[in-house]
């Protein structure tokens, strides 16, 4: 009777799902790195790379005050590789599966999106400059 009663707290925990990162863990995780803390493309990798990263601060701006969420999933997914189809950034896909939910991204489809990469691409939008 005693390890059924040791062993219940252990069973409960076995039921409960794993937190899921937030998206400002999955960038501090993935990159801030390479794009910092900030997003403005100052990590401590950056020193590193042959390119600077992009200042992901200025993503509205670069696009008429308008934040291209399918566009930035796509670049962080991996689909976007440059014009040569070689990038200095990794892809991230392999690393954002999961479940997916609804996201509309601006066109009024609602298409099946891996909720990691849907808070990462919000969190991203938080990070814009006004």
């Amino acid at each position: 009777m005693r390890w059924i009663i040791l062993g219940l707290p252990l069973a409960l925990a076995a039921c409960v799902e794993p937190k899921q990162p937030s998206g400002a863990e999955d960038f501090g995780d993935f990159c801030a790195s390479c794009h910092g803390m900030s997003g403005k493309g100052d990590g401590d990798a950056a020193a590193l790379l042959d390119r600077k990263p992009a200042d992901l601060t200025t993503i509205s701006a670069r696009n008429g005050g308008v934040f291209p969420g399918t566009q930035v999933m796509a670049k962080i997914w991996g689909y976007t590789g440059g014009r040569d189809g070689s990038s200095t950034m990794p892809e991230f896909g392999p690393l954002l599966q999961g479940e997916l939910v609804p996201y509309d991204g601006g066109d009024g489809i609602q298409t099946p999106t891996p909720v990691r990469l849907v808070q990462l691409a919000e969190y991203l939008k938080t990070l814009q400059q006004k």
